[in-house]
C-alpha cells in the first residue's frame, strides 16, 4: 500500500507533459509582413491576455506556425496577417479590422469576435494540428 501512495505522490510531482500545437493558416493574401497567432487558455483572458504567441513571415497561400511546450488542455487561437509589420491589428475608423484575421475552429462571432467556447480546441499531450482560414 505504501508503494502505491509513493507512486501516486511521485506522479503528481512530475511536471506536466508539454505538447506542440501546429497551426496551418490558409488564405494568406500575399507575402508582405507576418502572420501572427495568439494563444488563450480561458474565457476570462480570451483576446485580452494570451499565454503564448508566435509569428512567421507571410507567404501567399499557406503559412505554418508551431507553438511548442504548451501544457495539454483547451485553448482558443486568434490569428491575423500583419501586412505592414506594425505589431498590431489595424482597424478603420469604425473599429473594423482592415487586416485579414481568423479564429480557431474558423469560429465567427455575430457582431464581433466569437466567444472562447466557439473557438476552443483541445490539445492532447501528444500534440495536435489545426487549420485556420483567414478572412
Amino acid at each position: 500500500m505504501s508503494r502505491l501512495i509513493l507512486a501516486v505522490l511521485l506522479a503528481a510531482a512530475l511536471p506536466s507533459h508539454a505538447a506542440d500545437l501546429t497551426i496551418r493558416v490558409e488564405g494568406v493574401a500575399n507575402a508582405q509582413g507576418d502572420v501572427k497567432v495568439a494563444v488563450f487558455n480561458s474565457a476570462a483572458t480570451f483576446l485580452a491576455k494570451p499565454v503564448r504567441g508566435a509569428a512567421a513571415p507571410a507567404q501567399e497561400g499557406t503559412v505554418q506556425l508551431t507553438v511548442s511546450g504548451l501544457p495539454a488542455g483547451e485553448y482558443a487561437l486568434a490569428v491575423y496577417h500583419d501586412e505592414n509589420s506594425n505589431g498590431q491589428m489595424d482597424r478603420n475608423a469604425m473599429g473594423m479590422p482592415t487586416e485579414d484575421y481568423a479564429f480557431s475552429n474558423n469560429a465567427m462571432g455575430k457582431r464581433g469576435a466569437p466567444r472562447y467556447e466557439e473557438a476552443r480546441i483541445a490539445l492532447p499531450e501528444a500534440g495536435a494540428a489545426t487549420t485556420i482560414n483567414l478572412r
